[in-house]
């Protein structure tokens, strides 16, 4: 299984730029999470499609927030992964969201815009980055999460 990740968007609407990068790196993926920071409904809503799953983050249009959780957990197959956007600076930010979850073996999050994909005490912190505007970097990116036998992650920059 092949699981786009977005998170930062920090669009008002869709542009062009959004469904060029969805057409290109994301065209073959069974799901595609989304860590918060939509910022407009429009684009929410092209992601809200089947196979999404997404959270808010504190700069979402209220009608975003209204209709996505603060985190979730996602069950697939044997694995259990967490999805949050995250809040503070974004120092340390891996330790303030790992209490916000039991049992998992991701945690996917934004807020930060820096992308990261590492094990953490058998936890793999995954961040897609931002996919669009500021980034801490200068760079933007995107993830994709493989699940087979094992999970990997995977940071593409665009």
């Amino acid at each position: 299984m092949k699981i786009g990740v977005l998170s930062d968007t920090h669009l008002q609407k869709v542009e062009t730029r959004v469904v060029e990068v969805c057409e290109h790196y994301l065209k073959d993926v069974d799901l595609i999470f989304h860590a918060g920071d939509f910022i407009g409904k429009d684009l929410w809503a092209y992601f809200n499609r089947k196979g999404f799953h997404g959270v808010q983050g504190n700069m979402d249009h209220p009608e975003v927030k209204a209709a996505l959780p603060v985190k979730k957990v996602i069950q697939i197959d044997a694995y259990r992964l967490g999805l949050i956007h995250g809040w503070g600076a974004p120092d340390l930010i891996e330790d303030r969201i790992s209490p916000e979850f039991d049992d998992v073996d991701v945690i996917v999050y934004g807020h930060s815009h820096r992308a990261a994909n590492h094990l953490k005490d058998g936890v793999l912190f995954f961040n897609p980055g931002a996919a669009f505007g500021y980034s801490s970097s200068g760079a933007h990116s995107i993830g994709l999460l493989h699940i087979g036998e094992h999970i990997q992650g995977e940071i593409i920059r665009i």
